[in-house]
């Protein structure tokens, strides 16, 4: 039930008063794998939380080739949406669901004011903020200074840790497409890993060792 996710994901973070507001005022919404949630230049009246699965975000360049920026988790928020929706603009990033998953759509009127009167919102926006800049820089530090076959074994423990399984169910086109690069590249390093033991490759499949 929404409520109790709500609660399971939020407690630890929001209080009580504020969980119930959240309920009465959100709009609970499900998304299948790869539905888009939130598109490039969307008008944003609501932000989303996170109940369950997970959500890449991801940015767009001129040829409209896609680069991914970071991951959402349940029991999380988009902040580059929330700076989206306290501007009043359009979306800056795509929003994707990297597998079905469920969330609570706040409306931005609610939000501004519980900013100012719920301590535990301000604190809850003010950390996302925090952990989605340090993802960001990292991000930049991937692109700048790590190579290819650095980011791809990165992009694959990452992948690990928000399954929470060794085994990640994925195709090339998709990490190339993650990762602004060619299938080819892709697979000729994802090769090259399995050759140094780091991972197992089958179709559609890959077990990081």
């Amino acid at each position: 039930m929404p409520k109790e996710l709500l609660q399971q994901k939020f407690s630890h973070l929001l209080d009580d008063t504020l969980i119930e507001e959240i309920y009465a005022s959100g709009i609970f919404k499900t998304f299948e794998k790869h539905d888009i949630i939130i598109d490039i230049n969307q008008t944003l009246n609501y932000i989303p939380l996170l109940l369950s699965g997970s959500i890449k975000i991801l940015r767009e360049d001129n040829d409209g080739n896609d680069l991914l920026i970071y991951f959402l988790e349940s029991g999380e928020t988009c902040t580059m949406s929330l700076t989206c929706c306290m501007g009043t603009s359009k979306s800056k990033v795509r929003a994707v669901a990297e597998k079905d998953s469920s969330l609570v759509m706040i409306p931005v009127s609610v939000m501004q004011k519980w900013f100012h009167n719920n301590e535990s919102w301000r604190n809850f926006i003010l950390e996302s903020y925090q952990t989605r800049f340090n993802e960001m820089l990292e991000t930049i530090d991937n692109l700048a200074f790590m190579k290819m076959d650095e980011r791809l074994y990165k992009y694959l423990i990452n992948k690990v840790k928000l399954n929470e399984s060794k085994i990640i169910i994925v195709k090339h086109q998709d990490i190339a497409e993650d990762l602004h690069t060619s299938r080819v590249v892709i697979s000729r390093l994802l090769k090259q890993l399995e050759n140094e033991t780091k991972i197992k490759l089958s179709r559609n499949k890959i077990e990081v060792l």
